[in-house]
């Protein structure tokens, strides 16, 4: 399911991988959770502020999932408020140990963050390790003047590994790198950036540590968002099942 602090690194939909087998569905399920800091990709998505997040996600039974995640965003500091809702359709399984996962994923904004785009990802799984691919699909032309961004503009790869240390308590460790034309304007950024995390998760708490290797002259530094800085992110997230 689309959920942005779950394993390894979904901080807040979409920090981490959506790799999952089909077998872990359990058909119509639901989902809640709250953070101090919604971190997609290693970017603060509420400018270092809470967020409430939810999601509902439905799987039959060859593999084939849908699903839509919701949370709030903040772009700005004087922004009163913005949203973020994601729609994605995929297909998921398992063969012979490995485990794959390929999908259609569409972020949709707010007028007051005006940045509507869509991205295609593939994924695969073996054991505790997983790496998923993330390739841009389209932007909506008319939103933004002069930033039209076809496929292929960026990419980002996310690398994770889960293990789990004692007593259901799991570790999470996690990298990524986000290129690409349409990364830099839609993240404020002037050239392409790494990002990590540690995450420490039991029975739906997660305390996680994460940051970037970008540059503190980037936009994306400046005061209100301090994505040069490590941060340390809470949260609670709660599985329903339908």
């Amino acid at each position: 399911m689309k959920s942005k602090l779950l394993p390894c690194y979904i901080i807040g939909a979409a920090a981490g991988s959506l790799l999952m087998s089909a077998q872990s569905y359990a058909q119509a399920t639901a989902n809640v959770s709250a953070t101090n800091n919604y971190i997609w990709r290693g970017l603060t998505q509420t400018t270092n502020e809470a967020a409430i997040q939810g999601g509902l996600d439905y799987a039959f039974d060859q593999g084939l999932y849908v699903g839509t995640w919701v949370s709030n965003v903040q772009y700005a500091a004087d922004d009163v408020y913005s949203y973020e809702h994601d729609l994605y359709v995929g297909f998921a399984g398992e063969a012979q140990g490995v485990s794959y996962d390929i999908g259609y994923l569409y972020y949709n904004y707010d007028d007051e963050a005006n940045f509507d785009f869509a991205e295609v990802y593939a994924g695969v799984g073996y054991g505790g390790a997983s790496a998923t691919l993330y390739v841009l699909a389209h932007t909506e032309a008319d939103e933004v003047a002069d930033q039209d961004f076809g496929f292929g503009k960026a990419t980002y790869l996310s690398l994770d590994y889960a293990l789990e240390i004692f007593s259901g308590t799991e570790l999470g460790l996690h990298v990524g790198h986000h290129q690409g034309d349409f990364a830099e304007a839609f993240n404020g950024l002037t050239e392409s950036y790494n990002d990590w995390a540690v995450s420490i998760a039991k029975q739906g708490f997660t305390l996680a540590v994460t940051g970037t290797d970008m540059d503190s002259s980037e936009p994306a530094a400046a005061s209100a968002y301090t994505n040069d800085d490590i941060k340390f992110v809470v949260s609670y997230a709660v599985d329903i099942q339908l």
